[in-house]
């Protein structure tokens, strides 16, 4: 038995150790990578990361942040397949000439349904929607995305994302980083961290990872008067609605495991910062300081978001019957924890 207990922790000890180099490389090759790209070339006359979003108890779950009127319009027609990423991916054209990025896999139903919390609270996110089933015409001789398209072009359970035309795009090594960004110690950011936490997504990584895939990037507007806006933006929720954890334990789109963490959602408050259970690709600084004031002011907006929007936003992100009746219950738990979080900083 001892001999057994001595070569498991062997065993441990040698996968730590081959993680670890792993990183380290990752980190270095990310250094490089930023180091030769320079700084971003911004042109903007001011930055963003939040606006009001109004009546938030008002806004449209169902459609998202696309509305009604922005949902693909088939028939879609094959652009071209992209090799990156962690699932296949293909460019389609739709009835309206709109370019849109379709994705499946794993992460479809959770970032179709986390950009929309994400917006509710205010924060910038790519146009995004679920369909269950369609066509791609032209869709022929693919390689990653072959077993999503079939021969007769048809397709099932695709994320649709907007390639906004007249959008300059900063992604990868001209993403932001969590502790480099102009909005550090902003109830603005410490609000978007809870929102990670809200929704379990665990792969914060920014442009220091870049070598792996940063999930921040700056989207630079143009508005009236000439002026242009750079707004930040998380641009990967898809590792979300599921448990947060190490590569061993975490999940996406897991309706049972989000609930059975939710209790460990917030664990307390101490010296007036919320304590989390969250862990990440980048632990401290999505959980780390963290005040109820900032819990309070996220309130104010989250808080209003009703069951029925949630139920919404679920059944247009494609979840059966029975998960939204699981999320629903645990977002609403969640929801209530950060209001008992929200009344402390009002005493």
């Amino acid at each position: 038995m001892d001999t057994l207990i001595k070569i498991i922790y062997i065993g441990f000890g040698g996968t730590a150790v081959v993680i670890a180099c792993v990183y380290l490389i990752w980190r270095a090759k990310s250094v490089y990578k930023l180091k030769l790209a320079g700084p971003a070339p911004q042109r903007a006359h001011r930055k963003s990361l939040w606006r009001d979003p109004g009546a938030v108890e008002q806004l449209d779950f169902h459609a998202g942040p696309g509305g009604a009127d922005g949902e693909p319009a088939p028939p879609f027609q094959f652009v071209a397949e992209h090799s990156t990423g962690s699932n296949p991916c293909l460019s389609v054209r739709d009835a309206r000439g709109r370019v849109w990025r379709v994705k499946w896999g794993d992460e479809v139903r959770s970032e179709t349904f986390a950009t929309r919390m994400a917006w509710a609270a205010g924060y910038y996110v790519e146009v995004a929607y679920f369909i269950p089933e369609g066509r791609i015409e032209g869709a022929a001789e693919l390689t990653r995305a072959r077993e999503c398209v079939g021969a007769d072009c048809k397709f099932r359970d695709a994320r649709f994302e907007l390639d906004e035309e007249g959008v300059t795009k900063l992604f990868d090594e001209h993403g932001w980083a969590w502790d480099d960004n102009p909005f550090v110690g902003t109830r603005e950011l410490n609000g978007l961290k809870i929102m990670l936490m809200l929704t379990s997504n665990w792969d914060n990584k920014d442009v220091r990872d870049v070598a792996r895939g940063s999930n921040t990037a700056v989207f630079e507007y143009a508005l009236e008067g000439g002026l242009v806006e750079a707004r930040y933006l998380i641009i990967d929720w898809g590792a979300s609605m599921g448990k947060w954890g190490s590569n061993l334990f975490r999940s996406k789109w897991d309706a049972a495991g989000y609930e059975a963490q939710t209790p460990e959602f917030v664990t307390g408050v101490a010296d007036g910062l919320a304590q989390w259970s969250y862990i990440g690709q980048r632990t401290a600084e999505a959980r780390d300081e963290i005040g109820v004031a900032d819990v309070r002011w996220l309130y104010q907006y989250v808080g209003r978001i009703t069951d029925a929007q949630l139920r919404d936003g679920l059944r247009a992100s494609g979840a059966t019957a029975e998960e939204i009746a699981t999320f629903t219950r645990a977002l609403r738990a969640r929801l209530d924890t950060l209001k008992r979080i929200s009344d402390e900083a009002k005493r």
